[in-house]
């Protein structure tokens, strides 16, 4: 197997002369975006990275977020996303345990990284893409340095949550990275060569798996900077495209604003969704705007991935024992898939357990420095989800709950310990408990039950503003429920987030609800 710089520079040398990245109205061809990638991957070893260290990025979908795609690949360093929706907290942490030297941030997003260039242990300079970027780039030599890479040199550590609620590093080579491109494109339709892939959501997510597949064959990798349904809307109409990722949420968006310009996309193969599950309704609707021959689903995590696929066929069509509807899809013909109990044994077709799952060179082979966290969520191979879910008779999956309590709101996940030591840090409160409730919009959104003392006055805004501030906005509670009453415990001491929840989910025939 060749390294992802290889594949890159092949495509970039056969179709260099063909469009492939558009940004609104800025346009390069491969030849034109290849020479940005490997001025930047100079750049950086000019400014001290070496091959194998890691870079932390802080983007929105944009030329520049392409530049560093591209650089890290070239250079032979590790790229390490910071998500947008995150704050200083969070970014401190994932720049510190994955030692990041270098950090490069679009100027738009520089208040949530500011200072933590003289914070964060190791980390020798913070990168701004401001009006000076441009100038910097082209100064910098347009020679390939053409590192040695090998297929199990690290490529990029992504980000999930642990069982503590602390970001977790996720470490992909060039072979892992690879493999789980080659599983995003057979989730769909096989693309054809020149095809178009739409980039609404984040590189950083999912998206990213799909950046260098449409490359590789000459294909146009468009960025939307930020979803919006109209935008969203013209741009695949505009430019004509073929494939592309959604979150649930976005569909959810587009379906309520309709299709009221009458927009058409006769080039439309795949909007693959994943992330989060998806309601009946959306999905019909979603139908009636872009076809009935479209949609596809996916599931997996950070930690494995893809894991099941559904096409629109059989998402919509009837199966005899089934509810495809409700299901996630099978499992893809490269992976294990397996349902088991508490003490590992697997259980049997419609038995709710645990889903674990294996694929070979496209899964973790652990958390970065993360040794006990490994342990709990890795066995002889298999990785453990964390997700409740069953197996029927047919092999379609359906998710019904999460062992560890995360929360899906939007298609973001979202931890409740991580919130809960938030809360728990105002001075007046006595304890708090996190968990996810229905949300028509989201899905899902946090709710937070508040243990005060009597009499204390204490506002809802104070803890939602206090959980923006430190997490996000993202993460903040969408309800906040005060009580003097203790929270339920466990005979072991911890918290029964499971009881506290059910009363919100009563009616529900899952535990996880769809946008």
């Amino acid at each position: 197997m060749m390294e992802l710089r290889t594949q890159l520079r092949r495509a970039a040398a056969y179709f260099a002369n063909r469009e492939a990245l558009v940004h609104g109205d800025r346009r390069f061809t491969f030849a034109e975006a290849w020479s940005r990638g490997v001025r930047l991957a100079n750049a950086l070893a000019d400014a001290g990275l070496q091959p194998g260290d890691r870079v932390a990025t802080l983007e929105k979908n944009s030329v520049e977020a392409v530049d560093i795609f591209l650089a890290a690949a070239i250079g032979n360093f590790v790229r390490v996303p910071l998500y947008a929706r995150n704050r200083c907290e969070s970014h401190d942490h994932m720049m510190r345990h994955t030692g990041c030297r270098v950090a490069l941030v679009d100027e738009a997003l520089l208040p949530e990284i500011a200072g933590l260039d003289s914070e964060v242990p190791g980390l020798d300079r913070l990168i701004v893409r401001d009006a000076r970027y441009e100038n910097w780039l082209a100064q910098a030599s347009d020679i390939d340095p053409d590192p040695a890479i090998a297929p199990d040199d690290i490529l990029v550590i992504r980000h999930t949550g642990g069982t503590t609620g602390a970001p977790k590093g996720v470490a992909y080579t060039h072979r892992s990275w690879m493999t789980i491109c080659g599983g995003f494109q057979a989730v769909g339709p096989r693309p054809e060569p020149g095809a178009t892939v739409l980039h609404v959501g984040p590189l950083s997510h999912a998206s990213g798996f799909m950046f260098s597949p449409y490359w590789a064959i000459g294909g146009r990798n468009v960025m939307m900077e930020a979803f919006d349904p109209e935008g969203f809307l013209d741009i695949l109409q505009r430019e004509e495209v073929g494939y592309a990722f959604v979150a649930p949420t976005m569909l959810n968006a587009v379906v309520h604003h309709g299709n009221p310009h009458g927009h058409a996309f006769p080039k439309l193969k795949c909007l693959l969704s994943a992330s989060a599950p998806i309601s009946e309704a959306t999905l019909r609707k979603s139908c009636e705007i872009f076809g009935d021959e479209v949609l596809h689903s996916a599931y997996g995590q950070t930690e494995i991935l893809p894991v099941t696929s559904l096409g629109p066929r059989e998402w919509f069509g009837r199966t005899e024992g089934s509810t495809p509807l409700q299901s996630v899809g099978r499992a893809m013909p490269f992976v294990d898939l397996e349902i088991r109990d508490a003490d590992g044994r697997v259980l049997g077709p419609d038995e709710p357990g645990e889903i674990v799952a294996r694929f070979e060179n496209g899964q973790m082979q652990g958390f970065w420095n993360d040794p006990e966290e490994t342990a709990q969520r890795m066995v002889d191979g298999w990785v453990k989800t964390g997700d409740v879910g069953r197996i029927d008779a047919n092999g379609f999956l359906y998710l019904l709950d999460r062992a560890n309590d995360l929360i899906v709101s939007g298609g973001y996940n979202i931890y409740p310990a991580e919130i809960e030591n938030v809360i728990a840090d105002h001075p007046l409160v006595i304890a708090a408990a996190v968990f996810g409730i229905p949300h028509e919009k989201w899905g899902e959104t946090p709710l937070a039950r508040v243990v005060v003392a009597p009499g204390t006055v204490i506002s809802e805004q104070e803890i939602t503003d206090l959980v923006s501030r430190r997490l996000g906005s993202f993460k903040k509670p969408g309800q906040v429920v005060f009580t003097t009453d203790p929270l339920p415990l466990s005979n072991v001491g911890k918290v029964l987030r499971s009881k506290l929840r059910e009363p919100y989910w009563a009616g529900h025939a899952s535990r996880i609800s769809g946008a």
